[in-house]
């Protein structure tokens, strides 16, 4: 994974020590506008999303994948037909120890498909790619959203500010396919989340909350960070127009998980007051996270504090867990695995496992066979 500096706008530079979404790369032909410079200085972009609620144009799984390939797969002509070979390819290759597909050779060597490095290879016209470039707006040039904003402030439009690219500890201010599939599972699944109490784990930029929000009575975004949560509080503003009027409040809230308490310093910008905490033990019906297991301490960290949560609510709970597979190649193993993922998967066995007299947790893992309301690329990893 890989970053993008601002170098020079026109030609942007790659860094190892940060990583970069890929969610806003699959839009070429949209506009990425920087609206400014949060308050470390990373540029902060708009984008717009649209949710296809026309359930007539997604009448079942295959048009859904098909409808978004045609609108917005990055790739032209000459990279759908590598894609396609490769995934022959992957097909063609067995699992290794741990299911997961290993792009290996003949000899049992890691096989990495590039692409061709001049036009000789392929046609020139069949190997470009469309770049993407932010339109930075002055100070002063408000109208630029113009257009914008008379396009998106209907009912089926997500407007969410994001950075594209940030430091490790700063991943939660990009927007990642495990929100946009578990925002897919709540559209599709309008009527279970209706009225309730929702808790959000390691929100980032609130989209999950905001479409969550959209049905649900009450929802808590929480995460970490004053400058993450007043870009979380400022998408929230910004999506106001998809709340029900007197339903669809969402509140951005702290919430450290390697801390053992709610903040409640009344001075703090997003603490909790008593009446909240007593609101969210009272009520609350359904938690939910998305991508938020990449980091084995951190993981560690969010189930103790699920734990301690759902040991308080009055009420039993639904936990929905989003996330992607990341394929990495490490020496240690000599293979492609997803460590991250395999610590996921433990730590989850090790709460189902757990004797506890009060508590019982039973995990049960959803199909990925509901329609798709938003335009991404759902992937096999998710």
């Amino acid at each position: 994974m890989v970053d993008v500096t601002e170098k020079e706008m026109d030609n942007p530079t790659f860094k190892s020590d940060t990583v970069l979404s890929d969610v806003h790369l699959h839009c070429p032909n949209e506009r990425h506008l920087m609206v400014r410079l949060n308050a470390v200085g990373q540029p902060v972009f708009r984008s717009y999303f649209k949710i296809l609620w026309n359930t007539e144009d997604l009448p079942s799984e295959k048009h859904v994948r098909e409808a978004t390939t045609e609108r917005e797969h990055h790739y032209r002509s000459g990279d759908e037909l590598c894609d396609q070979d490769r995934n022959n390819k992957k097909k063609e290759r067995g699992l290794n120890s741990e299911g997961i597909e290993a792009l290996l050779d003949d000899d049992g060597d890691l096989e990495v498909v590039r692409r061709p490095q001049s036009a000789s290879d392929l046609e020139a016209e069949d190997i470009l790619r469309d770049r993407v470039y932010p339109v930075i707006l002055m100070k002063g040039k408000d109208d630029a959203f113009e257009d914008e904003e008379q396009e998106c402030t209907c009912s089926d439009v997500v407007k969410i500010e994001h950075t594209m690219a940030t430091p490790l500890e700063d991943v939660g201010k990009q927007v990642w396919r495990a929100a946009f599939l578990l925002a897919d599972y709540i559209l599709f699944k309008r009527d279970t989340f209706r009225c309730c109490s929702v808790l959000e784990l390691g929100g980032g930029t609130g989209i999950t909350s905001i479409i969550m929000g959209t049905v649900a009575k009450r929802v808590y975004c929480t995460d970490v960070g004053d400058d993450l949560l007043t870009m979380c509080e400022q998408n929230v503003s910004l999506n106001k127009h998809l709340m029900e009027p007197g339903r669809g409040e969402v509140k951005v809230k702290e919430l450290d998980w390697l801390k053992d308490e709610f903040c409640t310093d009344p001075e703090a910008p997003y603490s909790w007051s008593e009446e909240e905490i007593a609101d969210l033990h009272d009520h609350c019906t359904v938690i939910m996270a998305a991508d938020v297991f990449y980091d084995d301490d951190l993981t560690d960290a969010l189930f103790r504090m699920l734990y301690r949560i759902t040991h308080n609510l009055r009420n039993s709970c639904t936990v929905y867990l989003a996330l992607e597979k990341r394929l990495n190649f490490t020496l240690r193993h000599m293979d492609v695995t997803c460590e991250a993922y395999s610590h996921f998967r433990n730590t989850l066995n090790d709460l189902e496992s757990l004797q506890d007299r009060k508590m019982k947790y039973t995990v049960e893992p959803i199909k990925l066979d509901f329609c798709q309301f938003l335009v991404y690329e759902r992937i096999e990893q998710l």
